[in-house]
């Protein structure tokens, strides 16, 4: 009981140990398995997410995955689950022959969050392979003298099992002259041993028959056997001995193919057949059977195949010699590999981002670099570094891994690509060197704001532009990518002169080109000052203003303006007179006599003006100075200078073209007041006529616009009349429809009696040979006044008396015509009855003495 118990707790720490020792290397990202070769592809190994604290998300998400040295991947990680499965079938002799704890390596990286883990997975052996001959025929020749106890060596078997499952022991069976004796090697393996235990006989028996068995310590135990065939010989006194009892060579695994490494050799001292030595391989593995040659002859050791250290450091080979009467020596070679610096580096991505944010903060993890060197001592001793001039920094992470991180921000404005080149190299002589690659691009930020390519803006615009005319162009760029560097443009809110800024001028979003919308005028609007904002495309969006500055330029759009002397009054209007200069005669040379005065709305050199005279009364009595717009005698007036001079001065801007302005300027020489008054008077008279002739014009305007509607008027009163008429005839007998004293052939209609009516003669006379003019009609009486009766030899009125009465005015005052209003009345209604008739035939003399005459004087 006591020992059970014993054995419990000792199993019990021992389990404790292992749970802290596996809680230890999760802690540090460092995991351990163990599972047996030979298994199905897809075998669970460990629950990978579980040990390391990682959610299944996070791992599928993360894109994690196992890597492994070499070009076979053992083991891969099952996504859904996060278990650590095999990816092929593994064999540990194959992977470790020479090993006795056969321990795969592989690395869980986690590629979203740029993390790496250590996986180490022990492969534990099965008995999976029997021990097994080199030969399974072994020929021996012994003399029938040899001694009793004599012992012969025999081949060894190789079980590539480890452990209890390796060769354990040897059976011989067969043959009563022999046993078998187990001899331990320096390395604890077991060498049989052919021990001779009864005399031997030729005569009796020339060959004996044995079976050597190697059996293994699994279970069920698996054997091997060999065939041992003796043959016994005459006497052979002398067996066949080794110079050294163990050769050893040591050689560069850089030596040619075919070169001799070593010569063993024997000598026996017998002669003839029993004295000639033969070399051969007693015990050889596979891989060196495949590396190495011996000569049967010599007894040279050449190199078949290439030496590599890193596959094999050291190699063990038994050479036994035989001479021809079956004796044998064995002896032992050793040869040990020098490694050479002749692998260079490896350097491994394991994982690498291809993008990065240029906001990315400092320390970010960029790649995960594995690196190696096959070589062994200095020569695998290996120093990494990043090539200069790159904001990253290559830190170790453990083991052989490496981690490439940012040492600061990023800007992709300076730098938007980044190859960073990592370098790796050995401390051999002379070194080797190895690098990798890393392709960056460094994503963009908006963090540059649009930049106007002038610090302000300014454009000269000709007034009375067209509408859309293009000012210019302003220009912003931005240092950032895509989107955030698309640059629009707007105007800032203003207004001038009340009115939106939008109004007078746009900007086209995209290329940025300003045009006025409307026709700018210099003389209302001089200068425009407004700003132009420059936006990107990125979220949030950044901007930038930028003063544009837009100057009218003026144009000779406005002709001068003469401010004195003022504009004559227009004709007939009454006012006073004005524009008279007085210049006594007695004035000298260069004396003022008057000053244009004149502006111009332009500005500049189009309202620069100068004064001309272009036209006067009296050439080369007066001149105007050409800036001044004076006016001042060229010389002294003489006597036959006519007393009224009339100038006309010219007025021009300096523009292209030039407009211009007249002024007019009318000078009086006079020796005195009384004389001056005089001229001013007769210039009164001589423009009293044309101011009376103007008057009359007009009234003559008005009184045929009033003829005009009294005669529309009179004929409307006539249609009525014509219309009451025909009623009434209709409501008398049929046989007093004739009217009486009226002959037929003077009654001709409605045309007859409008042509009665209107025939009359007058007589027109115009004088205008004195101030006044006066308009003359014969005859007082009105022209409107029927006769009372009609004459012998015409018909009677187509009116009768109550019809005329009713036609006729009843007032008493209007036939005397005695204001000038009655008299312009009548007048026209005498004018309108001049107008021939078309419906009358003939005219009698009698219907001419019906006259009206009117008399009017206007003054």
């Amino acid at each position: 009981m006591c020992a059970a118990g014993r054995r419990w707790g000792r199993r019990q720490r021992a389990l404790l140990w292992a749970v802290l020792l596996a809680a230890w290397e999760a802690a540090w990202g460092q995991l351990r398995y163990s599972v047996p070769e030979e298994m199905p592809k897809g075998s669970f190994v460990g629950d990978v997410a579980k040990d390391l604290g990682l959610q299944l998300p996070a791992l599928r998400d993360g894109g994690a995955r196992i890597v492994s040295e070499g070009r076979t991947q053992y083991f891969a990680l099952h996504g859904k689950t996060g278990h650590l499965v095999t990816a092929e079938r593994i064999d540990r002799e194959q992977l470790c022959q020479r090993v006795q704890q056969c321990v795969l390596r592989c690395e869980l990286i986690v590629e979203g969050e740029m993390k790496v883990f250590g996986i180490q997975v022990e492969i534990t052996d099965i008995n999976d392979r029997a021990p097994s001959f080199r030969g399974t025929d072994i020929e021996l020749r012994m003399s029938e003298t040899t001694a009793l106890g004599a012992r012969f060596p025999l081949a060894e078997a190789h079980d590539p099992d480890s452990g209890r499952n390796s060769l354990q022991s040897y059976e011989l069976s067969g043959d009563e002259h022999f046993s078998l004796a187990v001899q331990a090697g320096p390395g604890g393996d077991q060498r049989p041993e052919l021990v001779l235990a009864k005399a031997l006989d030729r005569e009796e028996a020339a060959f004996h028959e044995l079976v050597l068995r190697a059996i293994d310590g699994g279970d069920p135990a698996r054997t091997g056997t060999a065939r041992i065939r003796v043959t016994v010989v005459d006497a052979n006194d002398n067996a066949p001995v080794f110079s050294q009892a163990e050769y050893t060579v040591r050689v560069p695994e850089d030596v040619p193919v075919g070169s001799a490494l070593i010569t063993v050799t024997a000598t026996d001292a017998d002669e003839g057949l029993n004295g000639e030595i033969k070399y051969s391989f007693k015990k050889i593995t596979e891989i060196a059977s495949q590396t190495f040659q011996l000569l049967g002859e010599t007894g040279a050791i050449t190199l078949l195949r290439s030496l590599d250290f890193e596959e094999g450091d050291s190699y063990e080979l038994e050479v036994q010699a035989h001479d021809g009467g079956g004796l044998s020596d064995t002896t032992k070679v050793v040869v040990s590999v020098i490694d050479v610096n002749d692998n260079v580096p490896e350097i491994s991505v394991r994982s690498a981002l291809s993008e990065i944010s240029e906001d990315a903060p400092s320390g970010t993890v960029v790649a995960l670099l594995h690196v190696r060197d096959r070589d062994s001592g200095e020569n695998g001793e290996v120093q990494c570094g990043l090539d200069g001039g790159v904001p990253f920094l290559l830190e170790k992470s453990f083991d052989d891994y490496y981690r490439v991180v940012t040492a600061r921000e990023l800007d992709r404005e300076q730098v938007s690509e980044y190859n960073v080149t990592v370098r790796a190299a050995d401390g051999g002589s002379p070194a080797l060197q190895s690098s990798a690659v890393l392709a960056l691009r460094v994503l963009d930020v908006n963090d540059n704001a649009p930049v106007f390519a002038e610090e302000r803006y300014s454009a000269r615009l000709a007034e009375n532009n067209a509408a859309g005319a293009l000012v210019l162009r302003v220009r912003a760029t931005d240092a950032d990518w895509g989107q955030n560097a698309r640059v629009r443009y707007r105007l800032s809110e203003g207004r001038v002169r009340g009115a939106p800024l939008s109004s007078y001028v746009s900007v086209q979003a995209e290329t940025g080109a300003l045009y006025a919308l409307r026709s700018l005028d210099y003389e209302q609007v001089r200068e425009l000052q407004l700003w132009v904002r420059a936006e990107d495309g990125g979220a949030p969006a950044l901007s930038s203003n930028v003063s544009v500055r837009l100057q009218i330029v003026d144009e000779n759009d406005n002709a001068p303006q003469v401010l004195y002397p003022p504009a004559a009054p227009a004709a007939g209007s009454g006012g006073p007179w004005s524009g008279v200069e007085l210049a006594p005669r007695w004035s000298e040379p260069g004396a003022l006599v008057a000053k244009v005065v004149a502006v111009d709305a332009d500005a500049g050199q189009n309202a620069w003006l100068s004064y001309e005279l272009a036209k006067a009364t009296e050439p080369g009595l007066f001149r105007v100075g050409l800036h001044s717009g004076e006016v001042r005698t060229a010389r002294s007036p003489l006597a036959r200078d006519a007393a009224r001079q009339s100038l006309v001065v010219v007025v021009k801007d300096h523009g292209r073209p030039a407009l211009s302005a007249t002024a007019t300027l009318s000078v009086v020489l006079a020796e005195s007041v009384a004389e001056l008054l005089a001229e001013l008077g007769s210039a009164a008279e001589a423009a009293a006529p044309a101011e009376a002739a103007g008057s009359l014009t007009r009234w003559l305007v008005l009184a045929v616009a009033a003829v005009s509607c009294l005669f529309v008027a009179f004929l409307l009163l006539l249609l009525a009349l014509r219309l009451r008429r025909w009623r009434r005839q209709h409501l008398l007998p049929p046989d007093s429809g004739a009217l009486r004293g009226v002959p037929v052939s003077h009654f001709v209609g409605i045309d007859g009696v409008r042509a009665f009516l209107q025939s009359y003669s007058h007589d027109v006379s115009l004088t205008a040979d004195s101030r006044k003019s006066q308009l003359r009609f014969s005859g007082a009486s009105c022209c409107d006044t029927l006769p009372a009766r009609p004459l012998p030899d015409e018909p009677a009125p187509l009116l009768g008396e109550e019809d005329v009465a009713a036609a006729l005015p009843t007032d008493p005052a209007a036939p005397s015509c005695e204001n000038a209003e009655a008299s312009l009345l009548q007048l026209s209604k005498c004018r309108a009855a001049t107008q021939p008739s078309q419906g009358f035939h003939k005219q009698t003399r009698g219907q001419r003495e019906n006259l009206c005459s009117v008399s009017h004087v206007i003054t």
